[in-house]
């Protein structure tokens, strides 16, 4: 009894020590910002963040410097008194989340789901809210945008004498959850693929989508049609090279790049999109395809889809005009590939209990005269104040004493 006792007593010491010297390792510093410590769980879990997020580069680069910028912007707030309340922070968290089609609980499950603590999304959530309303109440009597400003601002966009298209190849891996690892692991040994005719075979055995007929293979379309994340993202890809897995909801993204040209016609980027929404309840079950099928045949324009939904309940169809910003990933590429009056139904939603048939109504364009001059206004005047606030950050990383380990 007392060899047992003596045992217990050494295995509890054992465990306690593993234990405190694992939180020690977590709280030590790796970063000191006048004075003020950022410890290695932080630099961790930002890390993870940052890969939830799929953010290029160097990880540890990007995470130390976005936390050094952080703990600067919150010890120049605390200096002027500025604090974020309660009830404006939980509506930018829950906007954070809307960004990604997901509810605020839907996202903090997959952050769960990648070993981030709701803390990290919280705290980066609140630095960037809160810097932003500093920056405008700090600078905005600075900040004068004139209509002569603005004038030339409309003639530049008119005058801009081509647009950049991309020829691409695309992969969709939408898995049930149960084999979201193996779809992962996948989507990495294709990513590392150069070989034209290996993605084409590739997308023809694991796309989820109706391209994968012809090898994934798209027609040149302006690379303004993409999510404005997404963009430089394809610019910067050689012939023949393949993104890193891009995550979006209830799949995963790949895209070889074939061709960059300039086209000839003036096309901008658009303002905003204007699509339709119809949800048809049974997901991608054959009576749902059907009626996607009947429903795409019967309408020519998004009004059209009106008559389509009168008498059904209001929700069975949503039409939208926002900035390409504020479209979730999986439903702007799908976009993406649409011109005005045509529509796709690859999407679901509710656990794939619903199909979603998109349909582009229009890419309003902002040119010349038909420009929203507030718009422009408010443009102009969110570049100088960006400018600004890079600037006041320059000068607080100058005058402080940053220590990293």
């Amino acid at each position: 009894m007392r060899a047992l006792t003596y045992l217990a007593a050494i295995l509890a010491w054992a465990l306690t020590s593993s234990t405190a010297a694992f939180a020690q390792g977590q709280l030590a510093p790796v970063i000191t910002v006048n004075d003020q410590v950022i410890t290695r769980y932080e630099l961790n879990q930002r890390m993870r963040l940052l890969e939830l997020f799929r953010t290029p580069g160097d990880l540890n680069k990007v995470a130390r410097n976005g936390l050094i910028e952080d703990r600067l912007k919150q010890q120049e707030m605390a200096r002027v008194g500025l604090t974020l309340n309660d009830a404006t922070l939980q509506t930018a968290m829950e906007e954070f989340a809307g960004r990604a089609n997901m509810s605020l609980p839907q996202f903090t499950n997959l952050l769960a789901q990648n070993n981030v603590d709701l803390v990290t999304l919280r705290d980066f959530v609140k630095v960037g809210v809160a810097w932003r309303d500093y920056i405008r109440a700090r600078y905005s009597r600075e900040v004068t945008v004139t209509d002569a400003d603005v004038e030339r601002a409309q003639q530049r966009q008119g005058n801009r004498p081509t647009q950049i298209e991309v020829l691409l190849s695309e992969i969709i891996i939408a898995p049930p959850p149960e084999r979201r690892a193996q779809a992962a692991q996948a989507a990495l040994e294709i990513s590392r693929m150069r070989s034209y005719a290996d993605f084409e075979a590739a997308a023809r055995q694991v796309s989820a989508l109706p391209s994968r007929e012809n090898g994934g293979r798209l027609g040149w379309l302006p690379i303004s049609n993409y999510p404005p994340q997404l963009q430089q993202i394809l610019l910067d890809l050689e012939p023949g090279q393949v993104t890193e897995p891009i995550e979006i909801p209830n799949a995963i993204a790949l895209f070889q790049k074939r061709g960059t040209r300039e086209a000839a016609r003036p096309v901008q980027a658009p303002a905003s999109i204007d699509y339709a929404a119809y949800y048809i309840p049974g997901g991608k079950s054959d009576d749902a395809l059907r009626t996607a099928i009947g429903v795409k045949n019967s309408i020519d324009t998004c009004d059209d889809l009106y008559g389509v939904a009168r008498n059904q309940p209001a929700e069975r169809l949503d039409r939208f005009d926002v900035a390409p910003s504020e479209i979730s990933s999986d439903v702007a590429l799908e976009l993406a590939r649409l011109d005005p009056g045509e529509v796709s139904y690859n999407l679901t939603r509710d656990n794939g209990q619903t199909l979603v048939l998109l349909m582009m109504c229009a890419r309003n364009q902002a040119e010349n005269g038909d420009a929203n001059p507030d718009a422009i206004r408010n443009q102009i005047t969110s570049q100088r104040l960006a400018g600004l606030a890079d600037a006041l950050l320059e000068d607080l990383r100058a005058s402080a004493v940053i220590i990293s380990r």
